[in-house]
C-alpha cells in the first residue's frame, strides 16, 4: 500500500498562568508590521525542551503562521510547534539520524520524515477492521452525488459592497425576468454572465461535491431541480442558479469502499502512534511550561 504524508497534529493543552500572562503582548507583536523584530527588552522563557529555551519573542514570530481569534490559541499552537520541532530535533541527534532533505522538503520537514521512518510503527487496518467499519457506517459510504447546473454569473469584489449589492439585485431582476420566460436562460447567460460558460449558454456540466469554491458547493448541493428562487453568493459575486439535474449518490459496495476505508482507519491509527511517540519524546527528553494534548 502507498505511503501516505501523515502530519504531527497535537491538541491544545493548558499554557502555565505566567505564559498566559505573556500571550496578548505576544499575539500584539505577532500581529505587528514587522514581527521578526524582537520584543523590547529581554524576552521572557516559560517554555523548555530539556536546557533549551524557547522564548516569547520566537513564540511571537511563530504566532504569524497560526492565526486566530483568540490570541491564546495563537500562542497555544505556535508554542506546540517549537516544541514539537525541537523534540524532533533532538532526538535525530540522539540517534544519530542522516537527515537529507528531498522533493522540496524543509529540513523541519526531512527530520520529520526520517525520524517516523526510523521509529514509529505505523499499522495498517486488517480486513477485520475494514468489515466492521463499512457495516457501522453504510449510510455514510456511497458514491458522490452529482448535480447538472448552468449559472449566470454577475461578478463583483468581495470588498466591494455597493457592486455585490448591485450585482444581487441585477440576480434578483433576472431570476424574475426568467420565471416568466425560463427559455431566455441562454440569451442571459451570453449577455450577462461574467463567466467563461457564458459561451456555453451558462452550463456548468455535471458537478460533484468538491468540485468547485467551498462556499458556491455548499449552497448548490442544498438545491432541488429547478430555478432557484435567490442568487448564490461566492467571493467571485452573486450567481442565477438553475439545476438542470440531480442525481444522488448510491451506497458503495464494500469492495468499492474498501481503499476509502483502509485510508481513513490508517490515517486515524498513525496518528494515535505519532501522538504516543511525541509523549515518550516529551518525557525523555523533558518538556516545562507546556502541556502537550492527551
Amino acid at each position: 500500500m502507498s505511503s501516505r504524508a501523515i502530519p504531527i497534529v497535537m491538541d491544545a493543552g493548558p499554557l502555565s498562568d505566567a505564559a498566559a500572562k505573556a500571550t496578548a503582548e505576544a499575539h500584539a507583536h505577532a500581529h505587528a508590521d514587522d514581527p521578526s523584530q524582537p520584543l523590547a527588552g529581554p524576552a521572557p522563557v516559560f517554555v523548555m525542551v530539556g536546557d533549551t529555551p524557547i522564548d516569547e519573542a520566537e513564540i511571537a514570530r511563530e504566532m504569524q503562521f497560526h492565526r486566530a481569534d483568540d490570541p491564546h490559541a495563537a500562542r497555544q499552537a505556535a508554542a506546540t510547534t517549537l516544541v514539537i520541532r525541537e523534540l524532533v530535533r533532538r532526538e535525530c541527534e540522539r540517534l544519530q539520524l542522516a537527515v537529507e532533505a528531498i522533493d522540496g522538503e524543509t529540513e523541519d520537514e526531512a527530520r520529520v520524515r526520517v525520524l517516523v521512518d526510523a521509529e514509529v510503527a505505523l499499522p495498517e487496518a486488517d480486513e477485520a477492521a475494514l468489515r466492521q467499519y463499512y457495516e457501522a457506517n453504510q449510510a455514510r459510504l456511497h458514491h458522490p452525488d452529482a448535480i447538472r447546473a448552468r449559472h449566470i454569473l454577475l461578478a463583483a469584489a468581495p470588498s466591494d459592497i455597493a457592486a455585490r449589492q448591485r450585482a444581487q439585485q441585477h440576480g434578483e431582476e433576472l431570476i424574475g425576468a426568467l420565471r416568466e420566460e425560463p427559455d431566455r436562460f441562454i440569451e442571459f447567460a451570453m449577455r450577462h454572465s461574467a463567466c467563461p460558460s457564458r459561451e456555453q449558454g451558462g452550463e456548468l456540466g455535471w458537478i460533484e461535491r468538491g468540485d468547485t469554491v467551498p462556499e458556491f458547493d455548499r449552497q448548490l448541493f442544498m438545491l432541488k431541480p429547478g430555478m432557484a428562487g435567490l442568487t448564490v453568493e461566492t467571493r467571485y459575486g452573486h450567481h442565477v442558479v438553475e439545476v438542470l439535474e440531480r442525481v444522488d449518490g448510491e451506497p458503495l459496495s464494500f469492495e468499492d469502499a474498501r481503499e476509502r476505508i483502509a485510508a481513513y482507519l490508517e490515517t486515524q491509527a498513525q496518528q494515535n502512534a505519532l501522538h504516543q511517540y511525541l509523549h515518550i519524546l516529551a518525557q525523555r527528553h523533558g518538556v516545562e511550561g507546556i502541556a502537550l494534548g492527551d
